[in-house]
């Protein structure tokens, strides 16, 4: 680039360390990041174009695969916001549903990123051990809902299945048994295990930047900052359970491991809690007649607050979705964090954020590639009757 010892590092768009593309351009003077520019929109998929096709109900299949990892906190979200709107009332025993599959959904993700945050910084074994005891998660989802990955346990209105008195006792016993896995992820993430002296120090955001960036779930509350939605604004059955919001004060990589790492007693806990207290009843409401009007809610994903906005034309199908994942909040910390850090150390304070970059991306802009202007294109003019949106 004309000057000695600065050079450019690409990273993406397709990566073997990327899991969905995206591209990271740093400018690196001596080993040291200088400037960071985060190119995001490979991943679009036009969903919520397409859940304005679909009944209410149908559209909670499309929400569910916006995320592989926390589809269940996508549909909760969704369908919150759509039930608000449409004026339903869901039987208590629905909600609670709701709530054990969020959290059982919660520990799933936080000992996945665990694990792959340890098999970055070459802990293999710390690797193995988490993703084999965490298959004790994955089997208990596949028992509740049939799935392992897209559950289909939420429809408008309440769940679509029940927890009989053997799957919740069978519930009970798997929390029981990964205690042990939990306590282990905050052993090797103390400050002289294999993990996190590794990963200390690195990748630090204050308390009133990680505000500033907008930042949000264990990004935001690494950095000492007490929010949570599901306790500033409680839905499902969050409000009738007891649990602590994790938050760490260092602000580095670290600190945001940790607070997933305590999360995870926090769920187990809330998972005992909701089945020892699950209300006998009916699981779904029936839907009302169309309405005019919109709403927006949210709900707390394993990654941070999750957004729905949803518009009523008093049809049976929605006018308008609108998401705001939380990785497209927290991507925008990365223009602190990785400032001034070590080009080794990247990699772990790219992935501190969980990011999910498909969940990301909410629209795609045209560019012409001689002047590199922007065009204005009719939705007439793009092939095969592509749609705008996500």
């Amino acid at each position: 680039m004309g000057m000695p010892g600065r050079e450019e590092v690409v990273i993406g768009p397709y990566h073997e360390y990327l899991l969905e593309p995206e591209r990271i351009k740093l400018v690196v003077e001596d080993g040291v990041v200088k400037e960071v520019d985060i190119t995001l929109g490979y991943c679009h998929r036009s969903i919520e174009k397409l859940m304005t096709t679909r009944t209410y109900k149908q559209a909670v299949f499309l929400s569910e695969r916006i995320c592989g990892i926390c589809s269940h906190a996508h549909t909760t979200a969704y369908c919150t916001t759509a039930e608000a709107l449409l004026g339903i009332e869901v039987p208590e025993r629905g909600l609670y549903i709701r709530t054990i599959v969020a959290e059982v959904e919660r520990l799933h993700s936080h000992f996945l990123w665990l694990a792959l945050l340890a098999h970055g910084v070459g802990e293999h074994e710390a690797f193995v051990h988490i993703m084999k005891e965490r298959e004790k998660v994955m089997d208990l989802l596949e028992l509740i809902s049939g799935n392992r990955v897209h559950y289909a346990v939420n429809t408008v209105g309440g769940v679509r299945r029940d927890i009989t008195p053997k799957v919740a006792e069978r519930i009970l016993t798997t929390m029981k048994e990964i205690k042990s896995l939990a306590q282990y992820c905050i052993d090797i993430l103390d400050e002289n295990g294999p993990v996190g002296k590794k990963v200390a120090g690195i990748g630090v955001m204050s308390y009133d930047e990680a505000i500033k960036l907008g930042a949000v779930g264990p990004t935001l509350r690494g950095s000492g900052v007490k929010s949570d939605v599901r306790a500033d604004d409680p839905y499902a059955a969050y409000g009738e359970l007891s649990f602590d919001v994790v938050v760490e004060k260092d602000g580095d990589v670290r600190a945001r491991a940790m607070v997933r790492a305590r999360e995870n007693l926090e769920s187990i806990s809330m998972v005992e809690q909701a089945v020892g207290a699950l209300p006998s009843g009916p699981i779904a409401a029936d839907l009302p007649e169309p309405v005019v009007g919109e709403f927006v809610g949210r709900g707390e994903a394993p990654r941070g607050e999750l957004v729905y906005y949803i518009r009523a034309n008093g049809t049976n199908m929605p006018e308008r979705v609108k998401v705001r994942t939380p990785t497209y909040a927290n991507v925008f910390t990365y223009t602190r964090t990785l400032l001034d850090a070590k080009l080794e150390h990247v990699r772990p304070i790219l992935e501190s954020i969980d990011p999910c970059y498909a969940c990301t991306d909410r629209m795609v802009v045209l560019v012409d590639a001689r002047t590199g202007k922007r065009l204005p294109v009719a939705l007439s003019e793009l092939p095969y009757g592509a749609v705008e949106g996500r």
